[in-house]
């Protein structure tokens, strides 16, 4: 899913070749930004990390190029000549009736920027160019006949033709030198496996056309502001000839210390933050109001950010806010959520921003199968969403004069603040409950390795940063952690947690115990009828396992006569939509669903943590399924639920109507105690966060 679908497609056709191009509607008026692909390796999806971002304040058009994505694959090497790849360009501008555009492109697409800048000023307002590759001579001889190929000795026809994926592997190694790009290694690799050895062939002569007096002449007919972007371990063009470029142009020159050849992916933030200063230094300023409270007046502010996949984070949230507002009155509390979420924030302080967000929930339920969710690799290709989230967060706090943020398993956040320290404006807490990004069986080494790379850029990013978090909460206890490693020659999940982390114990979401049989009496069920009460959480991942079980009531109730069935479809699951046999009782959202968790005889659950607790502390007997490749589900929460002796694991492809009833059946033949839990977690945790915010002090009458 993106984080960001254009308002517009279109396409231009020059001498029989179509090219593809993508709009993005801005605020009206703003400046036109156009971001140009780079080589025929990659498409325009290259930007996909700088698109949601600059669109919130500028119009944004992607331009395909010859050879991938939305544009065709001729063979005709004059096709690719730079002067055919900038008439695309401008033919496209005329397309869309853009007059003049801040024209951007990294590598090959840098190269055109410049050359459209200096050819044709007057639709350029600005250029920035990443990494360009003007001149960019291919490595090698590119024609000569080898035995082997190693090393650069690969950028040659007769191994593209021989070995075309061993090619892009191996140009894609040299693009992400940067440590832990797996994302963007597959990314790019995916992109170039999408044209052929053929089509990049015919690009070679027209990438060859160029000498370094042809590109400096170029950059120095150009008269519009520049900037020019550079790693200084760039492996594909030269950290020096970034330097000369921006001398040539007299632009301003910006290094990425460290960098490789393509920081857009890599550094997207940094990179999109660079974009839209540049941008916004060629745009006449516009009306801007802000109210500044100078700090002696105001209350302290805190800015709680959820995370949205599932209700479980958000309702320990609101527990948690709960405790910390009573033990600080003078608090405001401001919530940064998208749905579901809000669907638990009753009355809360919703920050405005929040309509920014990209669903990261509508992205993990396109991801989702029958009760199937790869959950590691479902967050990885939500990078997108991730990046324009972090945005939206970071213009948040810049402007928010908060005194705290809470982030609740929300990934951007963490991730970005560690790569982008400079970026943080106040003391940040992080919660999670689970702690590792653990390898199914089946994804055999390669996922082994994926998880182990993401764990350890965690741990380096804790060590490289240890005062960034000034709190990190684990929401239960040391012995609920598993004791897998983290990867080869890194620590146990247990033992660093440990080293980081404080310890809330469990927090309970459903406030002061209730009365059971009151419960009941509120819920229509009579005191002598067994009630099976079957829920999903807040996302619409579950629909599979509804439904199964709704399969299952024939079976059910010849096993339990006059079981009533009660099937809770949550916020994202339309309950019309469900196809069940008549009996079955279909409920929607239920804000206070730990009431019928409570009152219930019996649950069947997903493996989602917050409610398999809350069905274990308040000691109801359940079968739990987890999603399929969902490590959390499969590893973390059986850990968990194991040490307490709580529930029954029946596994989803053994989940028959017979499987399902006579588990039922067997729940309520053999009633448990309630788990032996603290009850006081949302206090210990808001005790971990109150002296993180300092406190208003008693205004003083004037002397």
């Amino acid at each position: 899913m993106r984080a960001r679908e254009p308002d517009a497609l279109g396409s231009i056709t020059r001498d029989g070749v179509r090219v593809g191009y993508e709009v993005f509607d801005g605020p009206t008026p703003s400046p036109t930004i156009v971001l140009l692909t780079s080589w025929a390796i990659v498409h325009a999806r290259q930007w996909k990390a700088q698109v949601p971002f600059l669109a919130r304040e500028f119009r944004v058009i992607t331009v395909e190029g010859r050879g991938n994505g939305a544009a065709d694959r001729p063979r005709d090497p004059d096709a690719y000549r730079d002067t055919e790849m900038v008439a695309d360009v401008v033919a496209v501008l005329d397309a869309t009736g853009t007059e003049r555009a801040v024209v951007v492109g990294l590598s090959m697409g840098g190269r055109r920027a410049l050359e459209l800048a200096a050819w044709h000023p007057d639709r350029v307002l600005g250029v920035v160019a990443i990494g360009a590759a003007l001149p960019w001579p291919l490595p090698g001889d590119f024609d000569e006949v080898r035995e082997s190929h190693e090393g650069w000795e690969k950028a040659n026809r007769h191994y593209w033709k021989a070995d075309y994926p061993g090619w892009v592997e191996f140009f894609t190694s040299r693009i992400l030198t940067d440590a832990h790009s797996t994302k963007p290694f597959e990314d790019i690799v995916g992109w170039g496996l999408e044209t052929d050895a053929e089509t990049l062939i015919a690009t070679v002569p027209g990438i060859a056309e160029r000498t370094t007096a042809d590109a400096e002449a170029i950059c120095r007919a150009i008269r519009c502001p520049a900037l020019v972007v550079h790693g200084d371990a760039d492996e594909v063009t030269p950290y020096e000839l970034g330097v000369a470029i921006a001398g040539w142009t007299g632009g301003t020159f910006v290094t990425i210390p460290g960098g490789g050849h393509a920081p857009p992916l890599r550094e997207p933030v940094r990179v999109n933050l660079l974009l839209r200063e540049f941008v916004r230094s060629l745009a006449p300023p516009r009306p801007r109001r802000a109210t500044w409270t100078p700090a002696r007046d105001r209350r302290p502010r805190v800015l709680f950010v959820s995370s949205p996949i599932g209700l479980g984070h958000a309702r320990r949230d609101v527990a948690i806010a709960r405790e910390l507002a009573a033990l600080r009155p003078d608090l405001e509390i401001d919530w940064l959520a998208q749905h579901p979420v809000t669907a638990v924030l009753d009355g809360a302080r919703v920050h405005p921003a929040s309509g920014l967000l990209a669903s990261e929930s509508a992205h993990i339920e396109s991801e989702a199968g029958e009760h199937d969710l790869h959950a590691f690799q479902a967050v990885r290709r939500m990078d997108e969403i991730l990046v324009a989230n972090f945005h939206v967060f970071a213009d948040v706090v810049s402007d928010g004069q908060h005194d705290l943020v809470v982030a609740d398993e929300s990934w951007e956040v963490d991730h970005f603040l560690h790569e982008n320290p400079e970026l943080k404006r106040a003391p940040f807490a992080w919660l999670t409950d689970f702690v590792g990004w653990l390898p199914m069986p089946d994804g055999g080494a390669a996922e082994a390795a994926l998880t182990a790379d993401h764990n350890a850029e965690m741990v380096e990013h804790l060590a490289r940063h240890p005062r960034l978090r000034d709190r990190s909460v684990f929401v239960g206890e040391p012995d609920d952690l598993v004791t897998d490693p983290l990867g080869p020659g890194l620590p146990t999940v247990r033992d660093w947690t440990c080293e980081h982390f404080a310890f809330s114990g469990w927090v309970p979401t459903g406030g002061p115990p209730r009365d059971r049989e009151e419960l009941r009496a509120e819920l229509g069920w009579r005191p002598d009828e067994r009630v099976c009460v079957v829920s999903v959480g807040g996302s619409g991942v579950g629909r599979a396992l509804l439904e199964r079980v709704a399969r299952a009531y024939p079976e059910l109730i010849g096993r339990v006569p006059g079981l009533r069935l009660v099937l809770v479809a949550g916020p994202r699951i339309d309950p019309a939509s469900l196809r069940v046999p008549a009996g079955v009782e279909v409920r929607g959202h239920v804000p206070d669903l730990e009431r019928e968790l409570t009152a219930c005889d019996a649950a069947v659950v997903q493996g989602g943590l917050t409610t398999t607790m809350e069905l274990a502390c308040a000691g109801v007997p359940f079968l739990y399924v987890p999603l399929d490749h969902h490590f959390e589900q499969q590893f973390h929460v059986p850990h968990r639920l194991a040490r307490l002796g709580a529930g029954t694991r029946l596994d989803y492809a053994d989940a028959t109507p017979d499987a399902i009833a006579a588990g039922v059946a067997d729940l309520l033949a053999r009633p448990v105690a309630p788990a032996a839990v603290p009850d006081d977690g949302a206090r210990r945790a808001a005790l971990l966060l109150a002296d993180l915010v300092g406190r208003h002090p008693a205004k003083r009458s004037p002397s």
